[in-house]
Order: structure tokens, then C-alpha cells, then sequence
């Protein structure tokens, strides 16, 4: 955390070291995975290090990992090497799975063994009291953030440890745990050191939305292993426990997410956070000391790690699922953030011992700690829930499909069930609260093993500002309210009774109904991606006064198909006499290159791609000497430190050089927007931005930057709404509100209301009840948009506020 398709496996064979093009073995059912040379990438610049790391070392490059992997499996019989997914710029990402000779051979036996804790966990734990040399997965992912570098270090020590040595702990530990290592986790942020990956979003934030190839292989790899033990290999933290105290080991501070069976884990978190402590400490006369004078961290005279839960009492919580321990954890797995203090070899060893307390620990009490982890999953089919206040499940969740667009609901069902959650459907129509629901109808029944993940995805969240004053991230995230489908709540004690059956598919193709023309109707992602689509393959759009589309077009089968892709139910209409024709536009978005090592811009980026548009990033500097060029439509979304030559040494290239640079950039945007071009700048970052840039003259008001939730808005009757209900949601990260409008269309406000925050943290957020939240110029085309519609690829709902800008007049 710092400062906080389904992959196929293939087994890299021996015969790669002799023919470094051969195929991959076959995994079952899989296509054979073909192998690139291992120095592929040695041709490519690797970065030795980042700005943002007050040390750096010789870490191990990527290039060099996969050569260095094979000879280590040459040497070792115990250890197997696998592709398991790719990176957003399409490098390998490597599990290695390492048990001793016996169990590398069962390998398939145990993680079906995994699966029966989901179908009889009573039988499960009875096999484990029966059967008390069970092995039983331990998994360690290194190095998500790419400028974390020691994580990835340490697990290749590691792996060379348990793959060759035949020492007594390495035996023990072997005997009682299956090793599963994610060496890079993030390969495209290893080698251009940045945090993030080649799509710009940080992967410790992605794992509720699942949108990067990278989150989607760990999902995946997470599922097949249920591990017992997650570890999460980080950097830096040094002085959050003192300098007696360096680096961090989780348990956290509260709060908790409420869905978690939190006292299961707890029980055993404490104990084992101490045994990686402990086992740091034992071994400090070991470590060299070797950037003390700068790093001020003093490994050999340590006394032991700061432990959030134990050291501290808010300001590192695990209460949102989108860090990767987290979201283990509604795996049944005992997840932890493991913080080494400093980016040197002192600091791979602090992994290395951390991660081996871990283990001695789980080999230790593996027997009860694997018992508790099958409980969580009995506790969910049973629907036994004793830590929880009753009623806190609901019985289950009824998802309702929109016969105008069914696309949200489609993906969110099979989101569920790629997350290892059950999801049936009626066999036949139902009433429930004086509402009939059709047959076919999907339904999450919440008897079931995971049903803390479903819950923490299916509810609308809680506000809980009152119930600490800080929070690490965000504090709200419902799937429902912000990918814009239907989760109604069927209360615990419902005496309702389905008849269902189990979904193993969803109905995700299209259909074209009549002879055309046709309306696309402005709901969904889907519906605007299909229009754009539709427009860059030059068909005659056209778009109405409502912001539905409209396909001057016969039928086709190039229409058909792309229709039946879309997933959408596409009719003839007749066009009105208001629609206006629609070009193809160029959108281009100020870039952030990595400031504050994020890529604040990347959320919206790929929520306009989603819609379908071709989007020019452009840097502040090549924007300064190029200008705008043929751009329409220009967005920013960022912080105003972008537009400024005084910035930090390690944030200076991803802004400005100087004041005749800035003044440049002030032009060129000013030219351009004078010239008809519109301008979008969204959230406060940008909001500052543009008065500084002299484009506005209203008062921004802010929030405090951690300040995030869903809101309730008012949409009014404006182009820049169209297709949003006039009380609906939004959401909000570090909050900004406009006053002093005079001469700006308010598209929309708070809902005034004092109940208009629904869910998350937001101290004193009723100074922004009722206040405006997006406006327009009416001199000019300059639209400021206080909510953050595109917030890390997640709020899809609000996308198409994104093309209503695009495309209003």
C-alpha cells in the first residue's frame, strides 16, 4: 500500500533453457501458451529506480526474473513455474508453486480438496482432524506497486530457499504448506518504476472492480488456491511506529468492514503479526545497515514493527475490499500488508524474515487456523452468522434486468460469479413487497460460502464519519448504485421462497429488432460505446434532444453483429426532427505522467475508451509547445500541480519547466477554448486549475482531500444529465462544490438535503448540501464537474455524464 481471463497456466518446461521459442506444456482444456525468450525485454529501458524512493538499489530487473526462475527450477524438483496472465502492456506475469516431492504431485488433489471447504465444510473439517499432515496454500504476492521494489527481491530469495534447501524449518514449513509466489505483480510498474500499471491505475485499489488484466489474474490465481495465508510484500513505511519501530505488519486500525466473519480472523491475526515481528527483530544483527545515514532507519538496533491494530488507534484500516489482503480475506484467507521500511537489500531481508515468521507461524498452528478459514465458508452456507448484529445479511438479493437495458445487470452477475459467488435464477414469476417478478429473474441467494464478498459488493454501504476521524482510501463503493443496476434487499427473516436454478452463463448478446432506422437509447456504457462505434465505422448517427442515438441505417449483418456484441435489445424508430447529427470527435486528456506516483487522469481515460472514444493523452509540456491541435473536446482531470512549474524534484517532469512554459500552455488553452473548443475539467484539482488557468471566475469550495462517498444529486432538465433521473447518485473524491454561478448553467447540486451523503467519509459535508456540482458557462464552452465520474474505471453509471459533455451543445 505504500504511504497505504482467467489466466492459462502453461509449465515452463526444462527445454526452454535449450530452445527458448518452445510451447509451454498444455494445461487441461487450455490452448498451449507459447514462450517468448527471456530477454525479450532486455532491449527495452529499465528504469534503476524512482525519484519517490529516498534510497534505491541494484533490484532485479524484470528482464532478468524469468531467466533466473528456470535456473532455479533446474536445480529443485520441488518447484513449478507458470504464466499466469499478462500485464496491461502484455508482460508475463510468473507464479511459482513450490511443495515438497509428494504434494507436487497432488497438487490437483489438493485444490479440489480446497473446494469441498464450499460444498461440506463440516465433512472438511472433520478430513482435517482425520488427516493432520493435510497441506494446506500459502500465498505471497510481490512488489503490486512497481516502485516497491524489495517485495519482488524477497520472493525470488525465497523461492531458492524452499525450492533447494533441505534445512529443518524448510522442511517443516514444506510439510505442512503448499508455497504459491506472484513474483511481479505488477511487471509494467518494475520496470518503469512507477506505481502504477501500464494503464495508469494503482492494482492495490482495483481489486472490487477487477477492471486490470493483472487484478484479474490475481482474482484468479486467489480462487483456484483459497490460500490460508495471503502476504502482500510493500514499501515504504519507517516511521509510523517510531525509530525503534520500523516498517509495518498488518492486522489494522478499525474501522473493519462489517462483512468480514472478523472475530475468525482475528483470533489468529494478532499472534501470527507478532511472529513476523518477532522473527525480524531475532535476526537485526544480520542486516547491514547500509543506508542508515539517509534512510534514518537503524535495522540492528530495532525492537520491533509498528502493528496498526496494536500501536495505533485509527488511519490503517481494512474496511474497503479494494486492497489486494483484503479482498482475500473473503476468501477465508489470513491477509496482511507487509510495509519493509527502505528500498535496499536491508529491506528485501525484512520481507524475507517477515514472511518467514508467517510461515513458521501458519506451519505451527495450521490445523486450527485452516478449520477457522473452512468456518468462514460454514458460516455462509448456513447462513449462521454470529459475530453480525441479526438481520445485518439480508436473505438474498433480488437483480431485476431493465427490458430497455439489461447490459449493467448482465456484467454484474457475471462479475459475481467470477468472483466465486453463486448466482441462480427464478424458475418461474414471484411476488415480493407488492412487486411481480418474471421467471428468469436473477437471485443471490446469501446461503452460501462467500457470502461476505457478495454482501460487500451487493449493499449500498454506511456512512461512517462519526466512526473515525481518518480513513486510508475510499469508504464506499456499491456495485449497484454506482455500475447503475438493481439490488433489492430480501430481509433475513422473509418467509418468501424461491424456486431456483443456477446460472452458469449470462445472456450478454445483442439483438437487432426491425427494419431500421434504429434508437439507441442513452442508459448505458454500452449504449454510447455501441454509437461511437457505430460513427467511427461511418454510419449516419444522429442524436436527440433526450441523448438517445439514432442509426440511419437498413438492416445489415455488419449492424447485426455489432449490435449482438453490444449486448444491447437495439429497435426501429422514427428519428425526430430536432436530432442533430453526430461526428466523430477528437477527445484528448492533459496527462498526468505519475505525479505523486498515481496517474490521477487514468479513471477517466478509460471511462471515455469504454464509451467508445478515441482518446490523445497529451503531457502539460508537449500541450505548452503543440497546443491542442484539431481537438474538440479537451478534459482535465488532475491535480493543478500539472499546469505548475513549482513542484517537488521527484513530481517536476510530469509539470511544467518555467513560467514562460506555463504562460505558453495558458495561451494555447485559452486560444482554443475562445475558438469553440469545449473544455471539461473535473473534480477540485481541476477545478483550481482552470481559475488559475483564468477560464472561471467561481468559487470553488472543497472538501478535505480524503473526503470521498455516494451522494445524492438533483440532475436538472440540461444536456449535460440526459439519461439520469432528477434525484439520483454521484460520487465524490476530495469533494468540490461552485458558488458565486452568475452566468453558469447548474446542471446539477447536492441533493439539498441533509441526508443527500449516503455512504462513506466526509467530515462537515452538510457546508455542500444543496450547492452545485456541475456547471456550465454560458459565454463559453467551459463545463466544471465536481463529481468524479470516471474514479478509477469503477463508477460506470456516471460515464455517461462524461459523453453528455462531449456531446452537449
Amino acid at each position: 500500500m505504500g504511504i497505504k481471463k482467467q489466466a492459462a497456466a502453461g509449465l515452463i518446461g526444462l527445454s526452454i533453457l535449450g530452445a527458448p521459442y518452445a510451447a509451454l506444456a498444455e494445461s487441461p482444456g487450455k490452448a498451449p501458451v507459447k514462450w517468448h525468450n527471456v530477454n525479450t525485454f532486455e532491449t527495452q529501458t529499465e528504469k534503476d529506480g524512482s525519484l519517490f524512493n529516498s534510497e534505491n538499489y541494484s533490484f532485479t530487473k524484470y528482464s532478468k526474473i524469468g531467466q533466473q526462475l528456470l535456473k532455479i527450477q533446474k536445480q529443485s524438483h520441488r518447484m513449478t513455474v507458470t504464466k499466469y496472465g499478462k500485464s496491461a502492456n502484455g508482460r508475463d506475469m510468473y507464479v511459482v508453486t513450490i511443495a515438497d516431492q509428494k504434494a507436487k504431485g497432488q497438487l490437483g488433489f489438493y485444490k479440489k480438496l480446497r473446494k469441498e471447504m464450499f460444498k461440506n465444510p463440516e465433512k472438511a473439517q472433520a478430513f482435517i482432524d482425520k488427516h493432520p499432515d493435510v497441506k494446506v496454500p500459502v500465498m505471497i504476492n510481490g512488489s503490486i506497486h512497481g516502485t516497491e521494489f524489495a517485495g519482488s527481491d524477497a520472493v525470488l530469495q525465497l523461492i531458492e530457499r524452499f525450492a533447494k534447501n533441505n534445512d529443518k524449518d524448510t522442511k517443516q514449513i514444506l510439510k505442512n504448506q503448499i508455497l504459491i509466489f506472484n513474483v511481479v505483480a505488477n511487471p509494467d510498474g518494475r520496470i518503469d518504476a512507477t506505481r502504477f500499471n501500464g494503464n495508469g491505475i494503482d492494482l492495490n485499489r482495483d481489486f472490487i472492480t477487477q477492471s486490470q488484466p493483472e487484478t484479474q489474474a490475481m482474482v484468479s490465481l486467489i480462487k483456484e488456491w483459497n490460500p490460508m495465508v495471503f502476504l502482500d510484500l510493500h514499501g515504504y513505511v519507517k516511521d509510523y511506529g517510531g525509530p525503534d519501530k520500523p516498517g509495518l505488519i498488518e492486522p489494522c486500525t478499525p474501522p473493519h468492514n462489517p462483512n468480514y466473519e472478523y472475530d475468525l480472523f482475528s483470533k489468529w491475526a494478532m499472534n501470527q503479526a507478532k511472529a513476523m515481528e518477532s522473527e525480524i527483530v531475532s535476526n537485526r544483527k544480520d542486516y547491514k545497515n547500509t543506508n542508515t545515514s539517509t534512510s534514518k532507519v537503524d535495522y540492528q538496533n530495532m525492537t520491533g514493527a509498528y502493528i496498526p491494530q496494536r500501536d495505533d488507534t485509527a488511519g490503517w484500516d481494512d474496511y474497503p475490499p479494494i486492497f489486494t489482503p483484503m479482498y482475500a480475506m473473503y476468501h477465508g484467507s489470513y491477509g496482511y500488508t507487509l510495509e519493509t521500511p527502505t528500498n535496499d537489500w536491508d529491506g528485501v531481508k525484512w520481507h524475507y524474515d517477515a514472511v518467514m515468521g508467517a510461515l513458521s507461524y501458519a506451519s505451527e498452528h495450521k490445523t486450527s487456523m485452516v478449520k477457522d478459514q473452512i468456518e468462514v465458508f460454514k458460516r455462509g452456507i448456513n447462513f449462521d452468522h454470529p459475530f453480525h448484529k441479526k438481520g445485518f445479511f439480508p436473505k438474498a438479493y433480488i437483480l431485476p434486468s431493465d427490458p430497455k437495458d439489461a447490459t449493467a445487470t448482465e456484467k454484474a452477475v457475471s462479475h459475481l460469479m467470477k468472483n466465486d459467488i453463486e448466482v441462480s435464477k427464478s424458475k418461474k414469476a414471484f411476488n415480493f413487497n407488492g412487486k411481480t417478478y418474471p421467471a428468469g429473474t436473477y437471485i443471490v441467494n446469501m446461503s452460501q460460502a462467500k457470502a461476505g464478498l457478495a454482501n460487500t459488493m451487493l449493499w449500498d454501504g454506511e456512512d461512517i464519519t462519526d466512526d473515525t476521524p481518518a480513513m486510508y482510501d475510499i469508504s464506499a463503493w456499491s456495485l449497484p448504485e454506482l455500475w447503475g443496476f438493481e439490488a433489492i434487499q430480501v430481509p433475513a427473516d422473509s418467509k418468501i421462497i424461491f424456486s431456483l436454478q443456477e446460472v452458469r452463463k449470462t445472456h450478454d448478446e445483442g439483438k437487432l429488432i426491425g427494419k431500421g432506422p434504429y434508437k439507441i437509447p442513452n442508459t448505458s456504457v454500452k449504449s454510447v460505446e455501441l454509437a461511437n462505434k457505430l460513427i467511427n465505422r461511418g454510419y449516419a448517427v444522429q442524436r436527440g434532444t433526450d441523448g438517445s442515438f439514432y442509426i440511419k441505417s437498413r438492416v445489415n449483418h455488419d449492424l447485426m453483429q455489432f449490435v449482438r456484441k453490444s449486448g444491447l435489445i437495439v429497435k426501429s424508430a422514427a428519428i425526430p426532427n430536432q436530432a442533430q447529427n453526430v461526428k466523430q470527435l477528437h477527445v484528448t486528456i492533459l496527462k498526468d505522467g505519475g505525479m505523486g506516483k498515481t496517474q490521477s487522469h487514468s479513471g477517466t481515460k478509460l471511462a471515455l475508451e469504454r464509451l467508445g472514444f478515441n482518446v490523445r493523452e497529451l503531457a502539460p509540456r508537449d500541450l505548452a509547445v503543440q497546443g491542442l491541435g484539431n481537438t474538440d473536446v479537451f478534459f482535465y482531470n488532475g491535480t493543478s500541480n500539472l499546469i505548475s512549474y513549482k513542484n517537488s524534484k521527484a513530481n517536476a517532469e510530469f509539470g511544467l519547466e518555467n513560467e514562460a512554459q506555463f504562460q505558453a500552455l495558458k495561451k494555447n488553452i485559452t486560444d482554443f477554448v475562445n475558438g469553440g473548443g469545449k473544455y471539461i475539467a473535473i473534480g477540485s484539482g481541476a477545478a483550481s486549475a482552470t481559475k488559475t488557468l483564468g477560464l472561471t471566475n467561481v468559487t470553488i469550495n472543497k472538501g478535505n482531500p480524503d473526503s470521498n462517498g455516494i451522494v445524492r444529486v438533483d440532475y436538472n432538465h440540461s444536456a449535460l444529465t440526459q439519461g439520469y433521473n432528477e434525484s439520483d447518485y454521484g460520487f465524490v473524491y476530495g469533494p468540490v462544490w461552485y458558488t458565486n454561478t452568475d452566468g453558469y448553467e447548474t446542471a446539477a447540486s447536492f441533493k439539498n438535503s441533509s441526508e443527500f451523503f449516503m455512504a462513506g467519509h466526509w467530515k462537515n459535508h452538510q457546508a455542500a448540501q444543496g450547492q452545485a456540482v456541475i456547471i456550465k458557462d454560458q459565454s463559453k464552452d467551459v463545463t466544471l464537474m465536481g463529481i468524479e465520474a470516471g474514479f478509477r474505471d469503477h463508477t460506470d453509471y456516471l460515464f455517461r455524464l462524461l459523453s453528455n459533455a462531449v456531446y452537449s451543445k
